[in-house]
């Protein structure tokens, strides 16, 4: 009989273990340096191209294809590439709907934790995080970073096609768009696509008829926020825009470079029938009209003829 106080193990798994104990170990102990990193804080992997440091090598080697735009895994619903395995689950829920991040306070719902805690700065106020240049606050460490890069003017992310470089990962990913011709963003009214998700908003109000942009002076109101800035020029009297021939200013740049065509006699505007060409483009449009017959534009005398019969 054995000593009882020995855990009783047969000859095979006695030599199992014996054998697999020394990789066992090493990985035992490969994995707690990994999770006591967490505890820590130690963050030994720093990028290069960015700064930003890691923990683990692995999570630097996902991040350095923020820089070199590899995207080595595709979602299967849709075949957008991404970059990292986290970032395909998060799309993912844009085809599901999920929405696993619920706010304690109000309970609204998030696809993505980093947005619910922006959200939760709704209800706490708290913005822990201050740039050390202008003094904004944010919920965020990785919010300040990139406001960070308005002062620094840094652009890590590169745009393999043309080298343009951009200050975030989106403004890359929505530049790539001019290359690709990628449009996801669709009008359910009229089925026109954009490339931008802004675009298609602003594109909204032409079936709408919304001009949610109000002039602070005259109370005119404006689709665009573009037209708005455009129409309080005429208020405050700006002209920003000055001709480099006769120094003759301007509110508004495209008004600045008709004007200079009549330095230029540049005329780039061509009628498709007979090829005559024309500074400015509603000219081309009333030439037009001698070719087509079109006349969208009654005489006087017709229209009082018209009004008394």
């Amino acid at each position: 009989r054995g000593d009882p106080q020995q855990p009783h193990c047969s000859e095979e798994e006695t030599t199992l273990s014996n054998k697999e104990s020394p990789q066992m170990l090493e990985k035992g102990l490969s994995d707690m340096g990994k999770h006591m990193t967490t505890h820590t804080k130690e963050k030994n992997f720093c990028c290069a191209t960015c700064g930003k440091t890691f923990a683990r090598k692995l999570s630097l080697r996902g991040h350095m294809r923020r820089h070199t735009g590899e995207k080595p895994v595709s979602c299967s619903t849709c075949g957008k590439a991404f970059s990292q395995k986290a970032d395909i689950v998060k799309h993912m829920r844009t085809h599901t709907g999920e929405k696993p991040f619920g706010c304690l306070v109000c309970g609204k719902s998030f696809s993505r934790k980093e947005h619910m805690s922006t959200h939760m700065a709704v209800h706490t106020g708290v913005k822990p995080f201050s740039c050390s240049v202008c003094g904004k606050t944010f919920p965020q460490n990785s919010h300040l970073a990139k406001h960070a890069r308005t002062h620094t003017g840094e652009k890590p992310f590169s745009c393999l096609t043309c080298g343009k470089t951009f200050s975030l990962e989106i403004y890359r990913a929505i530049h790539m768009r001019t290359h690709s011709g990628e449009k996801p963003f669709l009008c359910l009214t009229c089925g026109k696509a954009f490339s931008r998700k802004q675009h298609l908003e602003a594109h909204g109000r032409v079936h709408t008829g919304e001009k949610p942009f109000r002039c602070s002076t005259c109370s005119k109101t404006f689709s665009h926020d573009s037209s708005l800035l455009l129409h309080m020029k005429i208020h405050t009297g700006e002209r920003a825009y000055r001709c480099s021939v006769c120094s003759k200013t301007f509110s508004q740049k495209p008004t600045m470079e008709r004007h200079v065509r009549t330095h230029t006699g540049e005329r780039p505007f061509c009628c498709s029938l007979c090829d005559k060409s024309f500074s400015r483009r509603p000219s081309v449009v009333r030439h037009m009209r001698t070719h087509t017959g079109e006349k969208p534009f009654k005489h006087t005398r017709e229209i009082l003829l018209s009004s008394l019969s």
